[in-house]
């Protein structure tokens, strides 16, 4: 089967990464023409990864006759005018996170690739780690019980670009940013069924002179009883901190991305050039990756799309997950305004999930609460009569 032809539509870092996938991995789908609102970064990019073709005109470059997949790695504040126009030239559309800058923007997304009929990804890299796709594999086979809590963090020194640190641009701070990376891998560990119900968020900007938050933490509860927590900051020193902990009623499941790669090494800085995203020193203890946009998750993601597109199926990613994304991250902005608990309003269709429930084990009439083993292999039992409500200990033989 033939490859697709790409309009890459954006030369910032994230366009970096993803022409660096496509052109260097999977093989079969390649950039055929690179928009860029800068004509010297453009033809610089262009150059850099063999392209055909490089343009200043976002029209002509969406348009193109000799492409049939556009993806949309530009600052967020330009997301809906370019959707709107793939959706409207019939194409494919591929769009980077967060999808929107607030939830009726990404609802308006939705809507018209919906009404235009065509396929439309939501680029959520973080989602396809090797380490995350194996663990979500798991856990949806039931290794660890029923899902009841997951923390998901995201920290480093802050993005690359100017218009990131823009609120007006991109729809906040660090939540914007980095929350909706953790908000999404949270979904998939409790399940995209499971719906969002509210978020509690406290947000501050501790260190860099913006009006937006540097740092945030956030609980989310969801129909079945999990809880949801992410940890973003703008403000920590030493690389990218990328943790996920799943926690079920049967196990445990700890991944960490970036800081603990696997190598690591020590240098008095006799060398020199690119470590690894976000790294802020070339010398001491380093995290280097040994490739970058495969532990990133950006291989399996774009082979996940591309194969969806010509599947006829749905991605892992839709617009809709963006847009529920979205949803979640208005709840902790509101939140963090009121210091209190907000509603996640969206238009659900998801159905409903049962609240977890377990049948708890008994013993002589009595609810085991806990059980443990001693060192000479007998078990401890903690018990509770439900009678009178009275807990105790018994030791019975292993």
């Amino acid at each position: 089967m033939n490859g697709h032809a790409i309009s890459m539509l954006g030369t910032g870092l994230i366009g970096e990464f993803y022409t660096n996938t496509l052109q260097s991995q999977r093989g079969r789908d390649q950039v055929r023409v690179v928009y860029s609102r800068s004509a010297e970064r453009a033809e610089t990019f262009r150059n850099r990864w063999g392209i055909e073709e490089s343009t200043t005109d976002l029209s002509a470059a969406i348009n193109h006759p000799k492409t049939d997949v556009v993806v949309v790695g530009l600052p967020n504040f330009l997301h809906e005018e370019a959707v709107g126009l793939v959706a409207k030239a019939g194409k494919s559309v591929l769009c980077t996170k967060p999808l929107g800058r607030t939830a009726a923007e990404a609802r308006r997304m939705l809507d018209v690739v919906e009404q235009a009929g065509v396929f439309a990804g939501y680029l959520e890299d973080l989602c396809y780690t090797p380490k995350t796709l194996k663990a979500i594999a798991t856990v949806r086979d039931g290794a660890i019980g029923d899902v009841t809590w997951v923390r998901s963090r995201e920290a480093h020194p802050g993005p690359h670009s100017a218009w990131f640190w823009d609120g007006r641009l991109t729809g906040g701070g660090a939540i914007i940013d980095l929350g909706c990376h953790c908000i999404e891998i949270i979904r998939n560990f409790v399940g995209k069924g499971n719906r969002p119900i509210d978020v509690l968020c406290h947000t501050d900007t501790l260190v860099h002179p913006i009006a937006d938050e540097d740092n945030a933490v956030a609980l989310i509860r969801f129909e079945s009883g999990a809880i949801g927590q992410f940890e973003v900051s703008w403000t920590f020193r030493g690389g990218m901190d990328l943790r996920d902990e799943v926690a079920g009623t049967g196990g445990t499941v700890w991944l960490n991305h970036f800081l603990r790669t696997g190598y690591e090494m020590f240098t008095a800085g006799g060398g020199g050039g690119y470590v690894a995203e976000k790294a802020e020193s070339t010398a001491c203890w380093l995290f280097p990756v040994g490739d970058e946009v495969s532990e990133l998750g950006y291989v399996d993601m774009f082979r996940d799309m591309f194969g969806a597109i010509d599947e006829g199926r749905a991605p892992q990613e839709t617009f809709y997950d963006g847009y529920v994304v979205n949803a979640i991250m208005d709840a902790a902005y509101r939140s963090a305004k009121s210091d209190a608990w907000a509603s996640v309003d969206l238009e659900w269709r998801g159905g409903t999930t049962p609240r977890m429930a377990t049948v708890p084990e008994t013993f002589d009439g009595q609810v085991v609460i806990k059980r443990e083993t001693l060192p000479d292999g007998r078990n401890k039992l903690i018990l509770k009569d439900p009678a009178s409500g009275d807990f105790t200990d018994r030791i019975v033989a292993g």
